[in-house]
C-alpha cells in the first residue's frame, strides 16, 4: 500500500519536474527566447518588441534580453533537475524530505501563479502552473493520506 502511495506522489512529482527542464531548455536554445511569451510581454511593455528595438539606444537590447532569458532558463531547468533529483521513491519515503520538496514546491507554484496574474495576466504559462498545480495537489493529497 505505501509503494503505491509512494508512486502517487512522486510521478506528478516527475512529470513537473521535467516540465520544468523542456521549459528552461526551450529559453536556454531559443535564438529569441522572449518571443516564447511575446503575446503577453508585448502587452506589458505596451508596445511590439520591433517598436522597442527600433528605440536609438536600445540596438544592444535584444542580446540583454537573450542573456536575461537564458539564466531564467538556467534557473528553471536546474529546479527541474534538481525536483527530478529528490523525487526519487527512496527520497520520498523519508517524511522530513517529502514534506519539505512539497512545501517549497507548493510556495513555488503559488507565488508564480500571482505574480504571473499580476504582471502577465494573458501569457499561455499560466495554463502551464495551473497544470503544475494541479499535479502538486494530487502529490500532495497523497502526502497527505500517506501520513496518516
Amino acid at each position: 500500500m505505501k509503494n503505491k502511495q509512494t508512486a502517487y506522489i512522486k510521478f506528478p512529482l516527475l512529470l513537473i519536474g521535467f516540465t520544468l527542464c523542456i521549459c528552461g531548455v526551450r529559453w536556454l536554445t531559443h535564438d529569441q527566447p522572449w518571443i516564447l511569451d511575446q503575446v503577453a510581454n508585448e502587452e506589458r511593455l505596451q508596445m511590439s518588441f520591433v517598436d522597442l528595438f527600433l528605440i536609438d539606444g536600445n540596438t544592444t537590447f535584444s542580446e540583454y534580453l537573450t542573456q536575461i532569458y537564458r539564466f531564467l532558463g538556467l534557473y528553471v531547468f536546474g529546479l527541474g533537475f534538481f525536483l527530478l533529483s529528490f523525487s526519487t521513491s527512496k527520497m520520498l519515503d523519508i517524511a522530513l524530505v517529502r514534506k519539505r520538496v512539497l512545501t517549497v514546491l507548493g510556495l513555488l507554484l503559488i507565488s508564480n501563479l500571482i505574480l504571473a496574474y499580476f504582471w502577465i495576466p494573458s501569457s499561455h504559462f499560466i495554463y502551464v502552473i495551473w497544470a503544475t498545480i494541479i499535479l502538486y495537489s494530487f502529490s500532495l493529497y497523497n502526502h497527505i493520506t500517506y501520513s496518516k
